[in-house]
């Protein structure tokens, strides 16, 4: 799988973007729920956790890409570009 073929080529830091979020009307449930089952496979890998980010996002719509999103209230951490940046 990629994320083994990642950690295998010494990449420690990996940012997770969660897309489609409009599609579950921005569940902050399923996007708890994608997170935490990806974290599980990511720690099986051999990721810490502190070096994982995840962002809910919006690509159609645009939600926490560029700019925090009033659709995802619940979210506060970083947007996409901040966690790149």
């Amino acid at each position: 799988d990629l994320l083994t073929a990642a950690f295998t080529l010494s990449i420690k830091q990996i940012i997770v973007a969660v897309n489609k979020m409009d599609g579950v009307g921005y569940s902050e449930e399923r996007y708890q729920e994608i997170r935490s089952q990806l974290s599980a496979h990511l720690k099986k890998v051999g990721f810490k956790s502190k070096y994982v980010t995840f962002v809910p996002i919006s690509g159609f719509i645009g939600d926490n890409l560029v700019e925090r999103s009033d659709n995802m209230p619940w979210y506060t951490n970083s947007t996409l570009l901040e966690a790149l940046d």
